[in-house]
């Protein structure tokens, strides 16, 4: 693989990774809540359940879901019900320290590094770009190196785009340290990750 296709994947990562999506919009919201530290576990889960996807992808699993798309569609449905748990999970968010002297909110711990991993497997903005950059930059002549080649690339890009996320979540805690503002910020977020159904039910 040429110095060049790597370049076009890490370009490829990059733009995926800052943009707009269901891992991203969570990210945010757990770094306004509960801060970056404990969010790390969920940026850890996001880049690794992301590899493991692209893995899987690679590995043939990818073209398993297109011979047979009730398995697609069963992912689909799952990956619906899991981001509205999420999604409610968000709007209900309430710092510990906050919940119990505002409102008596039961505070919502931020996702586990299990949780954010087993995610991506069900998120479609993770799988679109695992069959995106597989179709694109899997070698025939070389597919076992080309597909980690291309796992370890979009990783490494992914990690710190992702914790960027997380790193406007904390910016925004002073701001949102108005009980009223941070609940309809949680609710906004929750939101917005409803909104990435939309590609599901086309």
């Amino acid at each position: 693989m040429t110095f060049e296709t790597i370049l076009a994947i890490a370009f490829f990562a990059l733009v995926g990774s800052v943009s707009p999506g269901p891992s991203n919009f969570m990210l945010l919201a757990s770094g306004t809540n509960f801060g970056f530290r404990r969010t790390v576990p969920q940026i850890l889960g996001i880049t690794i359940g992301l590899s493991s996807v692209l893995l899987a992808v690679g590995l043939g699993l990818g073209a398993l879901l297109t011979a047979y798309p009730p398995l697609g569609l069963a992912l689909k449905i799952a990956g619906g019900a899991y981001l509205l748990t999420l999604a409610w999970r968000i709007a209900m968010s309430r710092p510990t320290s906050r919940s119990a002297s505002n409102d008596g909110a039961k505070a919502v711990r931020p996702l586990t590094f299990l949780e954010s991993a087993a995610f991506q497997w069900v998120n479609p903005k993770a799988w679109v770009a695992a069959l995106t950059a597989m179709a694109a930059y899997a070698s025939a002549e070389s597919p076992f190196v080309s597909v980690a080649l291309i796992t370890l690339v979009v990783a490494v890009v992914n990690l710190p785009s992702v914790a960027v996320w997380a790193g406007f979540g904390v910016a925004l805690r002073r701001f949102l340290s108005d009980p009223v503002r941070l609940k309809w910020f949680n609710i906004v977020m929750a939101l917005l990750l409803v909104a990435t159904l939309w590609p599901l039910l086309k």
